[in-house]
């Protein structure tokens, strides 16, 4: 068998060193582990690798990142003499064996001519993103796997305008890392020497200080900050990631005086032991922040992901205990915010324009619309977002004025071009001291904003399906959909369906949308980076309490006929 046969072949390479060897030792009488292992190569696809940490071609080692490297290195040669000069830009995160792997891949780049800057230590993945462009590298690379179980790293590729990479680039540097099929192929050279040669390059607080100051120049109102520094609370955690620094740092800066951190997830630890899950999308990873926050009586908690992409956000309900924002929460939350303010200002600009994803809450086009501003939706993957920024400067055509997901991600500003929990963190700490301002919690706006524009409710369904037997799996339930399109869930009838597989205006992705007669929704993706299939719903309805009992029989009317599928 195919998986066998490579199997042996990297107990036999002296090329594999002795640790290598001696893990694939250990699993000789398992059959089944050296089969998930070897069953195929670690799949570098549109946003990298990501995968779990081991020996193995299936796996994250030193051998996998150096293959990918050869591949982003091939592909830089072919763009001239003056690509190799811009060099790349290299961060990573606080997982097992990020440094290493930044190392691998700097030291695979040197060898073929090409300079890299490795931060000096961990830093969060929008501040490389911002690094690319500032040091006008031609690509990044950031060694995270975000808010996965800390058994996975990955590796993601950034090109010159500091966005991940999109189509054809993706699809052109995935060819160039497929065609290294011998691990022979792959140089590296001495640390020693690629450092005197002036091929690794350390950068560090010079890059900091540039990127948080651009942050500052977000900052809308100044004055309420200013005025409520000593009375808003504000708990966070960095879930033992990449923020903490940064957002100490920038929330000092500006000028927030009861900033508390949780000490026992303060530090780097790539075991993250003190959570299950690093996932801001999780109420389990607040426990110790809720603790933390009751006890100062905290307007709002906060906790970033491990590369601090992604914000998670808990206010206080009328019965003063803390409940988590969704992702769509968020968004329109500082969306409001955002357009309210530069509207008083008188600097709302006439092509102002507002980015989202197809998964997104509906909420969104009304407030859009509300304002007269654009609004553009593009695929699920931030790297879209910055896509579409890239575009409006190089025709001019609209001003951005901000972009979010659903799933905890933001951009305030055109610093970066990934989503940015640094500047979103600061963000909201303003929107608070505003709301506080005036009387009034982060609660009372979101049921402003429900009262304003309508009663949006939109969640999230995961189904895990792990392994050869999950991958398949998978591939059955958006096969079935597209045979059997649903025509009506729970007698009301779907009025569109669009499968973005097929001609749409955007990108060819694998993923269905329904759209019902009564204004929900609902679409099938399976995850880029996680053994998921991924179901999104959004119902609307007149009022908050008959849009939660909507949603909730509108998901399990649609899962339950997902069920049906798997059996």
């Amino acid at each position: 068998m195919e998986y066998l046969k490579k199997y042996n072949s990297w107990l036999e390479n002296d090329y594999f060193d002795e640790e290598t060897q001696k893990e694939l030792e250990s699993i000789r009488h398992n059959e089944k582990e050296i089969e998930e292992r070897f069953y195929k190569d670690l799949e570098f696809g549109t946003g990298g690798l990501r995968g779990i940490i081991g020996a193995g071609s299936n796996r994250m080692n030193i051998y996998t990142v150096r293959k990918a490297t050869q591949g982003l290195a091939n592909y830089i040669l072919r763009e001239g003499k003056e690509a190799l000069e811009k060099g790349v830009a290299i961060a990573y995160d606080s997982r097992y064996m990020s440094p290493e792997f930044a190392d691998e891949a700097a030291l695979v780049l040197n060898a073929n001519s090409i300079k890299a800057y490795v931060f000096e230590s961990l830093r969060p993945t929008p501040e490389l993103s911002f690094a690319v462009r500032e040091l006008s590298a031609i690509a990044g690379i950031v060694l995270t796997a975000s808010h996965n179980p800390a058994e996975y790293n990955g590796y993601k590729v950034y090109w010159e305008d500091g966005a991940q990479i999109t189509s054809p680039k993706d699809v052109e540097i995935i060819n160039e890392v497929s065609k290294v099929v011998d691990y022979n192929q792959v140089k590296s050279m001495d640390k020693k020497e690629a450092i005197e040669k002036g091929l690794y390059n350390v950068i560090g607080k010079e890059i900091d200080d540039k990127y948080i100051n651009e942050l500052k120049k977000q900052i809308i109102n100044k004055e309420v900050i200013k005025k409520q520094a000593k009375e808003f609370t504000i708990v966070y955690t960095p879930l033992h990631g990449t923020g903490n620094i940064p957002v100490r740092r920038i929330l000092d800066e500006i000028g927030f005086e009861n900033v508390y951190v949780v000490d026992k997830q303060e530090k780097p630890d790539s075991k993250f032991s003190t959570v299950d899950y690093p996932n801001p999308e999780d109420i389990k990873a607040f426990k110790l922040a809720i603790e933390l926050g009751k006890e100062k009586k905290a307007d709002v908690i906060l906790a970033t992901d491990p590369d601090a992409d992604r914000l998670g956000v808990l206010v206080k309900d009328k019965e003063n205990e803390y409940i988590p924002l969704t992702g769509n929460m968020i968004g329109v939350l500082l969306l409001d915010y955002i357009l309210t303010q530069k509207k008083a200002n008188n600097e709302l600009p006439a092509n102002g324009s507002v980015i989202d994803t197809i998964v997104s809450t509906n909420m969104v086009k009304t407030i859009a619309e509300y304002y007269n501003v654009k609004l553009f939706e593009v695929l699920t993957g931030f790297k879209y977002i910055g896509e579409k920024i890239k575009e409006f400067e190089s025709d001019n055509s609209y001003e951005y004025l901000f972009g979010f997901e659903e799933s905890y991600g933001c951009l305030i500003g055109t610093h970066a071009r990934d989503k940015d929990a640094v500047v979103a963190t600061m963000m909201v700490c303003e929107l608070g001291a505003y709301y506080k301002s005036k009387d009034m919690t982060l609660y009372d706006a979101l049921i402003m904003a429900y009262e304003k524009y309508g009663y949006y409710k939109e969640s999230l369904e995961s189904i895990t399906l792990k392994g050869i037997e999950g991958v398949n799996k998978i591939k059955h339930i958006l096969s079935t959909l597209r045979t059997n399109s649903p025509k009506e869930v729970d007698g009301i009838q779907v009025v569109e369906a669009i499968d973005y597989l097929e001609d749409t205006n955007l990108p060819k992705s694998n993923v269905l949308y329904y759209t019902l007669e009564d204004e929900s929704w609902f679409c099938v993706r399976p995850s880029g980076t996680e053994p998921k299939v991924k179901f999104y719903f959004g119902v609307k309805d007149n009022s908050l309490n008959k849009a939660e009992i909507h949603l909730q029989h509108f998901s399990k009317s649609v899962m339950n006929m997902i069920e049906q599928i798997i059996k």
